[in-house]
Formats: C-alpha cells, sequence, structure tokens
C-alpha cells in the first residue's frame, strides 16, 4: 500500500487536539523505524485519507469466547472518531501503519463489501446466523456518511431476511432508521450504543469526534420509540478516569429506554499500552501512575491480559468491586444485563434474482 492508494477526504482537523493521539508510533510489523528531531515547530494536523479497498471476503468468523456473535462484517478499517483507548488501533499494524494517528486518519472503505456481502449470502453453503456489522471500527464513523457502505449492507440483510446487530457511538444511526425498523419489527435487528463518558470535556481528550454522551442516550431513545431493542455499553471502563461515572450512566441508560446494560473494562494490546499511557501523560499528568496501577492490579500485575474470560472484565479486588457496583446499579435502575431477544434466523431466504437487485448499488 502506498500513500497514492490515499485520498483525502474533504475534512480536516483544526488542530492536533480534534485527534486522539499525535504519537504516531510505528506498528509492531514495521522493518524500519523514523525517527524525527525534535522541534519547536507546532504539530499540523494531517488530513483524513481515505483508501478505497477491495476485499476477498467480507464476513469474518470469530473465535472468542467472550463476545456472543460468531460472524462479524466491518465495512471500514481505522476509525475517525480517534477514541484513544480503541481496541482495534493495533490491526493498522497489519497495514505497515501506525496505531497511533494513521489510525484515525488513514481509513481504508471496503467499497465491494455489499457485493460480496450479496455473494456470500447466495452460497448454498451459507447457515444463517447473526452477523454483527463494524466491530473492529465504527460503521458509522464520519466516512460513512457519503460512502453509505453500512447502508447498503443493512438493505442486503432486509432483502435476505439476514439477522444483524451494530455497536456504535454515532447518531448517523439515525439516518437509517427507516431499514432498521423494518428489520427489528422482524426481530432481525439490535443496536448497541457504546456510551464512555457523560462528561463532555473528557469526551473531547478521550474520543474527539465522536457524539457527545447526551447525543448517545438520545440516540438509545429515538432508537427504543422505533421499537427497536437497544442496550447501552458502559465501556470501557477506566479506573480514575471515568469509572466514577459507571453508575450515573446506568441510569441515563435507562431513563432513556435501554432494555439493558453491560460494561467492559479498559483492554491494552499491543502498541495501545505505549498510546494509551502516552494520553495520560498529557491529559492527566498528576493521575497518570494511578491509572496504570490500578490497571495492574485489575491485570494480574500488567497492563493487559488477553486471556478468555478475563480480557473484559479483568482480576482482584478493584475488578470485583467495579462488577459489584455496576449490578447494584442495574437493579437500581431496573435493568438486566442478559443479552437481548436471540435474533431470527428462520426467516432467512436467497431472493430470487433481478432487476431491482441492482438499484441496492
Amino acid at each position: 500500500m502506498s500513500s497514492d492508494d490515499f485520498h483525502p477526504v474533504k475534512r480536516t482537523a483544526p488542530a492536533i487536539k480534534g485527534r486522539g493521539t499525535a504519537n504516531n508510533t510505528q506498528g509492531r510489523f514495521a522493518i524500519t523505524a523514523v525517527e524525527l528531531d525534535e522541534s519547536d515547530e507546532p504539530v499540523v494536523a494531517p488530513q483524513t485519507e481515505v483508501r478505497y479497498e477491495y476485499a476477498k471476503s467480507i464476513i469474518t468468523r470469530n473465535q472468542s469466547p467472550d463476545v456472543p456473535f460468531n460472524l462479524s462484517v466491518n465495512p471500514y478499517r481505522g476509525c475517525e472518531h480517534g477514541c484513544i483507548y480503541c481496541f482495534a488501533r493495533p490491526s493498522h499494524a497489519y497495514l505497515d501503519l501506525s496505531p497511533g494517528l494513521d489510525f484515525e486518519t488513514k481509513l481504508s472503505a471496503k467499497v465491494n463489501a455489499p457485493a460480496l456481502f450479496e455473494q456470500q449470502l447466495s452460497k448454498a453453503s451459507y447457515q444463517c446466523q447473526p452477523i454483527a456489522i463494524g466491530i473492529n471500527t465504527d460503521a458509522y464513523q464520519p466516512i460513512e456518511k457519503d460512502l453509505r457502505i453500512t447502508r447498503q449492507l443493512l438493505e442486503i440483510a432486509l432483502l435476505y431476511k439476514q439477522p444483524v446487530s451494530i455497536i456504535t457511538k454515532s447518531n448517523l444511526i439515525l439516518r437509517d432508521l427507516d431499514i432498521i425498523r423494518e428489520l427489528a419489527a422482524q426481530r432481525l435487528f439490535h443496536a448497541a450504543v457504546s456510551v464512555t463518558t457523560l462528561d463532555n470535556d473528557l469526551k473531547r481528550r478521550l474520543e474527539p469526534r465522536t457524539a457527545s454522551g447526551q447525543t448517545r442516550l438520545n440516540v438509545v431513545k429515538a432508537m427504543t420509540d422505533a421499537g427497536v431493542p437497544v442496550t447501552v455499553l458502559a465501556s470501557p471502563m477506566i479506573p480514575f478516569v471515568n469509572d466514577s461515572e459507571l453508575e450515573q450512566i446506568i441510569h441515563a441508560a435507562a431513563d432513556a429506554g435501554a432494555q439493558s446494560a453491560h460494561y467492559m473494562l479498559l483492554r491494552l494490546p499491543h502498541e495501545l499500552t505505549e498510546l494509551f499511557e502516552g494520553w495520560l501523560r498529557t491529559h492527566v499528568p498528576d493521575r497518570a501512575d494511578h491509572v496504570l496501577n490500578r490497571i495492574r492490579d485489575m491485570r494480574g500485575g500488567a497492563l493487559n491480559d488477553a486471556q478468555f474470560g478475563r480480557r473484559m472484565t479483568g482480576q482482584g479486588i478493584f475488578a470485583d468491586l467495579i462488577r459489584q457496583r455496576f449490578h447494584v446499579a442495574l437493579k437500581k435502575a431496573g435493568l438486566c444485563n442478559e443479552r437481548l431477544t436471540p435474533l431470527d434466523c428462520s426467516q432467512f431466504r436467497v431472493p430470487p434474482k433481478t432487476g431491482d437487485q441492482l438499484g441496492l448499488f
């Protein structure tokens, strides 16, 4: 992949503060490293660039027992939301790009995803299972507004009666409420809205290009009012950063009409350890060591624990305390942490080919 493969988007960051990180650390597979001379010159905010990718396949099989789906579709690589804690950042190393600033400024859009999705659903060997859309990076990040890949995937899902779910931080999902409402009415759709913080100042630093917490709660209400099953994810919980908001988020989710709520503990795989520590020392330097030490307390002495069964919730007394707080808050709010009603795979069908289907593309 060369820089010529990227095409500038007409959207530039006004300052580096509009990005999750200024760190463009090399990925773990890089053969060479570039070191820049120190300079007093201000950092120039990079443009967002998009590479148009033609994928070979689009449905990915998940091997983790910690998540409630086996199949997923990711229309984009990288994410302009810029969440510093995003567990998907290290995946940019596979593209020989940095999990840091490159992850949120050099994006890939799988423009043939809708055609591939329909092709794979049409195979005689395909056995219908619920498919999660946009798990690695947000399917409703800003470039979706123009590219509309996620909307096309939903149109195909409705055509095939293929059950799908989506996790997002964006109110752009409401653009597609016409399709989502139809899917939900046929028990073919679940939504999960991630609410990390209700503090707008923290949001601007932690996840700079996402919708505000209140806007996300408004999304929950709008979708609930439309008959769409919604859960809220209070994630990730970060000690001494946003964990004090756990109860507030749970109660706000209940008030917005969410059917259930869940939480996950911060994960720091691979390069994310360095990136997140850099963020702490820039934005909360007085608490940085406290945060890192508490994470170690919940990760068996390390900053990350990839062990299935523990990586989402941690271990030790502090992890147990968050777990207890979560369940008490759920009970007080009248919510549950059970999975939403299972989606219905029995309706799946491969529709007859007609000229009308070409209109999807």
